[in-house]
């Protein structure tokens, strides 16, 4: 069967205990006490995060009281989050599967988030991603979209495919995790398509002047509403 998923994040990173986070990223944060919906229960609020690694934003969902689901696929990073949920406590649910497929149904979740795991796919992948995120939403449901940006040092120092994918990446903080996709304005703008309204768009970077070589670290922050 066919999957988007780069067997490199199996086989390299989460069974060799790399990339293991535990704790949630603050623009996570940010965005789900912003935008949850007020009128409703936490408990009645529906969050899916797609590439969700070890579960560490769906971690802290759940202990705030929301209904919590990831997709990944890893099958030692679903384990991973499943074991330590139990071993807490908490209720969520974990599925190895492929984000540019979901097996949701429409209409199901108030809030999906992605945290620079649909970069790990082409642009082609990248626009089925978005259109499923669309597709289980809510109406009105929001989507953080959290790209690379083509500003990052990592972008400059790898091999650029036709389907947008760089390759060998050697300089800057995204070695050794394979092929990812660095975004322009434009990029955002075709992968997402036309059914969104963009609540927020906000580009970020952050320069490591501790050595001679500036490195850059660059991303995009998009809140899209359905």
């Amino acid at each position: 069967m066919e999957t988007h998923f780069d067997n490199i994040w199996e086989e390299e990173i989460y069974s060799q205990g790399r990339n293991i986070a535990r704790y949630p990223y603050d623009n996570i944060v940010s965005f789900i006490y912003r935008n949850y919906p007020k009128n409703k229960n936490r408990n009645e609020i529906r969050i899916l995060e797609v590439g969700c690694g070890t579960g560490n934003n769906l971690w802290f969902a759940s202990k705030e009281g929301f209904s919590v689901t990831g997709i990944e696929g890893s099958e030692t990073a679903v384990e991973y989050a499943k074991k330590r949920f139990e071993a807490e406590g908490l209720n969520g649910e974990f599925i190895t599967g492929d984000f540019t497929k979901l097996p949701f149904s429409d209409n199901s979740f108030d809030l999906v988030f992605d945290r620079g795991a649909i970069v790990c796919v082409n642009f082609e992948g990248g626009n089925k991603a978005c259109r499923e995120v669309h597709r289980v939403l809510k109406p009105s449901g929001k989507f953080f979209f959290n790209p690379y940006s083509d500003r990052h040092t990592s972008f400059e120092s790898g091999e650029r495919r036709n389907d947008g994918l760089v390759i060998n990446i050697q300089e800057g903080t995204l070695k050794a995790v394979g092929g990812l996709c660095f975004y322009g304005r434009q990029d955002i703008e075709k992968v997402l398509g036309t059914n969104w309204i963009i609540r927020h768009l906000k580009h970020k970077e952050h320069q490591d002047l501790t050595s001679s070589l500036v490195s850059i670290h660059a991303e995009w922050e998009i809140i899209a509403e359905k």
